[in-house]
């Protein structure tokens, strides 16, 4: 199939794009990568009645490296990413989890935004960004907004965006000295999105402990018995039974897998400072 009929401009600046994603009442999207829009718009999912470039976006490409954080723009690409391209506050492992997206043809394009305002519960970056406690800068009419990736995600393929505004930024706190980091997803071939995700983020350094579930239907659930889990006083099938009562646990076995995997990979490796 091919999408319905649909206008095409390039974004001038980023407030252009704010002023005309509040008067459009959402039949204006704006795009950058496409590999999510795209494929939606050719099925006739989506129906948008404009377009409105904003890969080039000055303020959407900018990296700022800082003691505390790095920045990413929310049109770098997962390929710059992967590459290196761009400055990893965690040394790696922001790296990692953008090489096991999809296929380079598609982190070629696809761009961390993209990925984060789609809100596809089982896409990387969506637990990912939750798991290394990362905020989401937004600007529109109002002027600018910072929210938790925790609170940007409300749900299955919704953000907390308001009309007019968009995703500009991502800002990924450095982790402090002998920080530990696991991230696990299964996936059934190569490419293709999760059935069940897990991340878990060790920072005492910086007094972080998070444990997290991907891939679940709906916004990734942190856990409150992270210590716990972490210490093993607590297996990971008793956290998702207690923090999701109304589910059966046959359909939570994968997601305790896949945190008992991430456990593993976090209590096995640690990473340099710097």
């Amino acid at each position: 199939m091919k999408p319905a009929p649909f206008d095409y401009a390039v974004a001038g600046d980023l407030s252009d794009v704010t002023s005309q994603l509040a008067q459009a009442a959402g039949d204006t999207k704006p795009v950058a990568g496409n590999q999510s829009l795209g494929p939606m718009m050719n099925l006739r999912l989506a129906r948008p009645g404009r377009l409105i470039d904003i890969t080039s976006l000055a303020p959407l490409r900018a990296v700022e490296d800082t003691p505390d954080f790095v920045r990413l723009g929310a049109a770098i690409t997962h390929a710059e990413i992967e590459d290196g391209e761009v400055a990893d506050p965690t040394s790696g492992w922001l790296r990692a989890a953008a090489a096991g997206i999809a296929y380079r043809a598609v982190r070629n394009r696809g761009t961390l935004g993209g990925s984060l305002c789609h809100a596809d519960p089982a896409a990387d970056w969506v637990i990912v960004m939750t798991g290394l406690c990362a905020t989401a800068l937004v600007a529109g009419p109002e002027g600018e907004r910072r929210l938790a990736l925790e609170d940007f995600i409300t749900g299955p393929f919704k953000t907390a965006l308001h009309a007019g505004e968009i995703l500009t930024a991502v800002e990924v706190p450095r982790p402090g000295a002998g920080a530990r980091w696991g991230y696990w997803k299964f996936a059934p071939q190569v490419g293709e999105f999760a059935k069940a995700s897990a991340t878990v983020l060790i920072d005492e350094a910086r007094g972080r402990l998070r444990c997290a579930i991907g891939a679940l239907g709906r916004r990734p659930l942190i856990l409150d018995s992270a210590q716990s889990l972490i210490d093993g006083s607590l297996a990971p099938a008793e956290a998702l039974r207690a923090a999701l009562p109304d589910r059966a646990s046959e359909s939570l076995a994968l997601h305790a897998a896949a945190l008992q995997r991430a456990l593993d990979l976090a209590l096995e490796t640690e990473t340099p400072p710097g």
